[in-house]
């Protein structure tokens, strides 16, 4: 068994089988706290400059996931899985415009 730590997969690029699409790196995970089963990956979408050109985060479903390489995730996502997987980024406390 290879072991992967949260640093280790913030360092894999995730890659979409379906177009060749570079999603970007996962920033977390979600998991199921009853029975301790990791549920689906986070990317971040960016928040531009002071908030401008925000961008939805990508919630990838663990049974998405094709393989973990050396250097990458491979994930299989319809244009449809996609717009499903896409999730409004929370308004964040702080300086805002």
């Amino acid at each position: 068994m290879k072991r992967c730590s949260t640093a280790d997969l913030r360092r894999l690029e995730i890659i979409n089988l379906c177009d060749g699409t570079r999603l970007g790196c996962a920033s977390d995970f979600e998991f199921d706290k009853e029975d301790a089963r990791i549920l689906a990956l986070v990317i971040s979408g960016s928040d531009g400059i002071f908030g401008v050109g925000r961008e939805d985060d990508i919630i990838i479903p663990w049974h998405k996931i094709e393989c973990f390489g050396e250097d990458t995730i491979l994930v299989r996502l319809s244009s449809t899985d996609l717009s499903c997987c896409l999730c409004p980024r929370p308004k964040r406390k702080g300086f805002h415009f």
